[in-house]
């Protein structure tokens, strides 16, 4: 022990050294012939560029599905646009909307059941479509087109697919959701700048003076978060860009404004649309937390805008332990119960929000019904923290909660109206335990409110679950009965297909719409009356790239050393034949933390599912004569006290030991030529892999984090921190191993990453340890990307990189 915390300090003394030190320079960077973006062979650049399967919704009275299609990938013009980042937020100052969403460009309506398709008319050429929500009653669809740096409100009939504009700019986007319908459908509330807001604040040219941050002795831990405040000109620019008014607008495009401008995160409106709950920032602002945990006013406005409950003020959190299951203090999850017309919602913890402490109930429930001048009610108190509520009416409402470090979870039904009634377990169980998964309430669209889907006069709810099995994944909808506790199974997935139910339109007709694929068949949407077996397809999608067809999947079940048993996805190439002996193997994972060996032991995926092929999932490698490994379960287990990280590196080796033999037992792959490569966590999990092990000749790292002592407050389920646990920090850092990794390893990282503690430093410095110590690496840093990467000349470049490293020191090796 006392050798280890030597080590450790003086690790942390070199670090130092190496990130503070303003006499030690970065590491040169070698500057190649080989600059600027390059392209992969044909065979692999047209899987990035083909047609993405489109995505499906259906309207609220499910009558129409709404299908909705993808341009394809961003260009780098798109994400090279100005953009700031402030508070944990990124905008485009010129649109005043998220930088960075997915957008549509073609939306079309499909009536249910005929299949008449209309495609949405009165659009500009190659819209940009974002933000969309179907009215109420389903009968209208609102949704956001981005003209050049305007945001534009336009509403399209349902039933003639005819669109037009009713509000031509001037929409404030920042904390996206800029808008929402009432409940009749005739009318939106929508967040609008500041019509006299004038121009951007000016960044000074000389400073006002030095940032000054103090701390008066509380404890007030944070996670490392991006893109926060860090000066006054910050402060400036937050308050221009995400202060708006809110404003009703009616379908010919009259506007009112409502109540005072703010910094308006949020609003709501009462189901009887006669009250607004909206939750605005306000100072203090805070540079060490994002703007989520800044101090906000929870109030109810009447339809005239004017105040007549303040819910909550709550203040600056950021004291909220680190520890999984801490929340902040004050009310939380506020909202309007769904089967009321104008009746608040809140969940409140019962142990100042601290995880830490020993605490009989952590939350309570409680509403409170217009016009809100009486005492709230509670509902309920809860031993674990609340999830979810699900609202029917006085006789019946759902509330779930669960507690992180013991994996429980409960499923509680209570009476709204009646005080006298105590709340009554449906399930309390292991949500590790997915085989034993129940599944989730299933809720519909009644009147326009959003209420739980029940049979028998509410005696029984509809459950839609996974369905996790030995056999793999088969998804199910049952109905259960409330005071019995009987299950009837209505549907459940049936091979050779992966079938899931998605809307259970009609409860007393039985009439089911699911997603249907196979191996070599897109999702595609069926409707099927359960009770006559009928089934009637609703969309016919093609196969996006049919050169993938022939390809072998298969789900694939093995042992580890220790007995814990372990699953993977085999992917073989297309008209693979045996014969041929086996082949390099591309393994991509990602290690997750269980309490439960039995738990990590189960199944996960199924062999059914269609092969999908993005440009980042290592299935693309199939077109080049790769074998593919694709999720090979990397279970980190730490049972009863024990904590899952004590044994890291050892687990993880064990695992992917025994994922090699397994292949390499098969035949399909040659036990020389297995590379190991992983995103994020998983980009962590390959360093230590190379560093602590020889299993793999070359590993591919995108995005990761790898030395832990800059993420001392936790990290992914690490609730200890650096100096509780600075052994585990020491042994789990590749960075601190660096001098170990004696395989090739190709670093990728966005120079834009805003993902909690994969800083892109973390690429940077690891690199130079890895150079300084003389290992065969390489490091990519992509402009503009973040934690993802969007822009095609990106996802183009990090294939050509990943080919050419895979075929140098793998293939051909």
């Amino acid at each position: 022990m006392l050798r280890i915390q030597i080590i450790v300090i003086v690790s942390f003394f070199t670090l130092f050294l190496i990130l503070f030190s303003s006499t030690v320079p970065d590491a040169a960077v070698s500057i190649s012939d080989d600059d600027g973006y390059k392209m992969p062979p044909k065979h692999i650049a047209d899987l990035v560029d083909a047609p993405w399967t489109p995505g499906v919704s259906i309207s609220p009275d499910y009558e129409y599905l709404l299908i909705r299609k993808w341009p394809g990938l961003k260009p780098i013009e798109e994400l090279a646009q100005p953009e700031l980042r402030l508070a944990g937020y990124r905008i485009n100052p010129g649109t005043n909307a998220p930088s960075r969403g997915w957008r549509y460009n073609e939306f079309l309506f499909k009536k249910i059941p005929d299949g008449k398709e209309m495609l949405i008319s009165g659009l500009p050429e190659d819209p940009v479509i974002s933000e969309y929500k179907f009215s109420p009653d389903g009968k209208k669809l609102a949704f956001i087109l981005t003209e050049g740096n305007r945001l534009e409100l336009w509403v399209a009939d349902v039933r003639t697919a005819e669109a037009r504009k009713i509000v031509d700019g001037g929409i404030s986007a920042a904390f996206s959701d800029p808008y929402e319908w009432f409940p009749d459908g005739r009318e939106l509330l929508v967040k609008m700048i500041l019509p006299d807001r004038g121009e951007a604040p000016q960044k000074p040219l000389s400073p006002h003076g030095p940032n000054i941050q103090s701390n008066t002795g509380g404890k007030t831990p944070a996670r490392t978060y991006q893109d926060l405040l860090e000066n006054k000109y910050d402060e400036q620019l937050f308050e221009h860009y995400f202060t708006s008014r809110i404003f009703t607008v009616d379908l010919k495009g009259n506007m009112a404004p409502v109540g005072e401008p703010g910094i308006i995160m949020d609003m709501k409106i009462s189901p009887d649309g006669d009250y607004i709950l909206t939750q605005t920032i306000h100072r203090p602002f805070s540079y060490t937390v994002p703007a989520y945990r800044f101090p906000r006013k929870i109030e109810v406005l009447d339809i005239d805008g004017k105040s007549v409950f303040v819910v909550d003020d709550l203040a600056l959190a950021d004291d909220i332990p680190i520890s999984y299951d801490s929340v902040r203090k004050g009310k939380r999850r506020v909202g309007w119960r769904q089967d009321e017309d104008a009746t608040l919602y809140w969940v409140q913890a019962l142990d100042e929000g601290n995880a830490d402490i020993e605490a009989e109930h952590r939350d309570g429930v409680y509403t409170l019904e217009a016009p809100f001048d009486g005492q709230p009610r509670e509902l309920i108190k809860l031993g674990f923290r609340c999830d979810n509520l699900y609202w029917y009416d006085d006789d019946l409402a759902i509330v779930t909660e669960s507690w992180w470090k013991t994996r429980q979870e409960r499923f509680w039904t209570i009476k709204p109206g009646n005080r006298n009634t105590q709340p009554n377990i449906l399930f309390d169980r292991s949500y590790e335990d997915r085989y034993n998964d129940p599944g989730n309430p299933v809720t519909t669209c009644k009147d326009g409110r959003r209420v739980l889907l029940t049979s028998d006069k509410g005696r029984s709810i509809f459950l839609i679950g996974q369905g996790a099995s030995p056999e793999g994944e088969r998804p199910f909808i049952d109905e259960y009965h409330l005071k019995s506790g009987s299950v009837t199974r209505l549907f459940r997935s049936e091979s050779p297909y992966y079938q899931s139910p998605q809307w259970l339109i009609d409860p007393k007709k039985k009439l089911l719409v699911f997603s249907e694929e196979s191996i070599e068949e897109p999702p595609n949407y069926i409707l099927k009356d359960l009770r006559k077996g009928k089934e009637t397809r609703l969309t016919s999608f093609p196969h996006p790239m049919p050169q993938m067809k022939g390809v072998h999947k298969e789900l694939i079940t093995y042992q580890r050393d220790d007995g814990v048993r372990l699953s993977a996805t085999l992917y073989l190439p297309p008209n693979y034949n045996p014969d041929d002996g086996p082949l390099p193997m591309l393994m991509w994972a990602y290690p997750r933390e269980f309490k439960s060996a039995d738990a990590a032991s189960q199944v996960k995926g199924s062999p059914y599912n269609f092969v999908r092929i993005w440009w980042s999932n290592p299935k693309l490698w199939l077109i080049d004569g790769w074998a593919v490994l694709d999720g090979p379960t990397m279970p980190i287990v730490g049972e009863g006290d024990e904590e899952p990280n004590d044994t890291y590196v050892k687990q993880l080796v064990a695992s992917a030991k025994a994922a090699i033999d397994e292949v390499v037992r098969r035949g399909v792959a040659d036990r020389n030529r297995i590379a190991i490569g992983g995103h994020s966590y998983g980009a962590f999990m390959v360093a230590n892999l190379l560093a602590h092990s020889d299993l793999f000749k070359a590993g591919i790292a995108r995005s990761g984090a790898y030395n832990r002592t800059l993420t001392p407050f936790g990290f992914q389920s690490e609730n200890r921190t650096l100096w509780e646990a600075p052994e585990v920090y020491f042994r789990m850092s590749p960075f601190m191993h660096a001098d170990k990794v004696n395989e090739p390893i190709l670093l990728i990282h966005g120079e834009a990453d805003n993902n909690s503690g994969t800083y892109p430093m973390q690429s940077r410095r690891f690199y130079d340890a890895l150079k300084g110590n003389g290992a065969v690496a390489r490091l990519v840093m992509l402009p503009h990307e973040s934690h993802g990467y969007r822009a095609r000349e990106s996802a183009m470049h990090v294939l050509w990189e990943t080919k050419n490293w895979l075929d140098t020191y793998v293939r051909n090796r």
